[in-house]
């Protein structure tokens, strides 16, 4: 077994299990776009990013696929780990726009601006499609072709391919074919409408080391709830009034 530290909490975990494995064992959130349970890990789309180690010589992880190590302390949620967050869903929101699973995840996480140009290539290149195709069902019908700014999806040779069985896995698993959004302006391009707001105390201490990973967040429904108490207050004083 292999001890281990997760915002503060000690775990016991197997040798070979992921840190993000260890996290939701914790019940930690982490968001994630390139990791589906049943699928080898990839670590393509960055969200799942952790920090790892202590003083000057901590360092920013992939959660699915790095493994659990000896002693390892680890933080889901902290400062550098959020802003990191946040510009990769920039990033992702410029290449997808209008896909919904992106729009909710950069609402989530209090993003009101978009900054990048938005290119409109709608793959994210997450390799979703890519690992169902060859892991679940065996095809093998669609791959990544070139590197780095070139690389892109498709078929072998980038004609029809012979063992594709039109199951529509790929466009069931990719988050930019699940839903779309109805935005297509760019100074629209986050609209926050379909999912819950981050907590507005993220940013303010204390929690420069350690954001607040509670979901749904229990300052945020506490808040809530004092509010709906005033509002009947106001209203029984009202009736009182009349």
């Amino acid at each position: 077994m292999i001890n281990l530290t997760i915002n503060g909490l000690p775990l016991n975990v197997e040798e070979g299990t992921t840190l993000l494995e260890a996290a939701k064992f914790l019940g930690f959130p982490i968001p994630t776009l390139c990791h589906m349970e049943g699928l080898s890990p990839y670590g393509a789309c960055r969200l799942c990013l952790v920090e790892i180690g202590s003083g000057a010589k901590t360092k920013l992880v992939s959660s699915c696929t790095y493994p659990a190590e000896e002693g390892l302390k680890v933080r889901t949620a902290s400062a550098r780990v959020i802003r990191a967050r946040k510009m990769i869903l920039e990033l992702l929101l410029a290449s997808s726009p209008q896909s919904k699973v992106i729009q909710d995840l950069a609402a989530k996480h209090d993003i009101r601006q978009q900054r990048f140009k938005q290119e409109y290539e709608d793959c994210i290149l997450c390799g979703l499609c890519v690992r169902v195709c060859r892991e679940q069902m065996m095809a093998k019908a669609i791959g990544f072709h070139g590197r780095g700014e070139n690389r892109k999806l498709g078929t072998p040779f980038g004609v029809k391919s012979d063992v594709c069985r039109l199951c529509g896995g790929c466009m069931y698993v990719c988050p930019a074919c699940q839903l779309r959004c109805t935005y297509t302006e760019p100074e629209k391009a986050i609209c926050g409408g379909c999912a819950n707001l981050s907590p507005p105390c993220v940013e303010k201490e204390p929690f420069d080391d350690m954001m607040c990973y509670m979901d749904p967040c229990v300052a945020c429904e506490i808040e809530t709830e004092d509010k709906q108490k005033k509002i009947e207050r106001r209203q029984i004083n009202d009736v009182f009034k009349n």
